[in-house]
């Protein structure tokens, strides 16, 4: 079974292992947050799909990702390939406001350079 952060447990940033910090810890591994990012807006895929999707992830850490993000409750496989749970849905849409954030934090970043 792959390793994953766990709440109540030391992780990277915390040696409480608040349930954010395990959650940060998670989807900041190489991959995790594109992985999921891509379930959710191109789901179900199969393995070879989803590796398409992701574009330079290799299989192993693909594979690896899979794991652990099934582990967590976020993805799950069936007949089809690769999906989104309800839980990792629930993380998709916590992170939606962040990705705006992100773009507004983007386009400052640039309107300042370009002054």
């Amino acid at each position: 079974m792959a390793k994953i952060p766990m709440p109540g447990e030391p992780v990277r940033g915390s040696r409480s292992g608040s349930p954010i910090m395990a959650l940060f810890d998670l989807l900041g591994r190489r991959w995790s947050m594109g992985v999921l990012w891509t379930l959710s807006e191109q789901g179900p895929l199969t393995f070879r799909a989803l590796q398409n999707a992701c574009e330079t992830i290799s299989p192993n850490v693909l594979n690896a990702r899979l794991k652990e993000l099934g582990e967590a409750g976020f993805v799950a496989h069936e007949a089809g390939g690769y999906r989104v749970t309800e839980l990792g849905d629930e993380i998709y849409q916590a992170l939606l406001p962040l990705s705006s954030a992100s773009k507004v934090w983007a386009r400052t970043l640039k309107e300042n350079l370009d002054v």
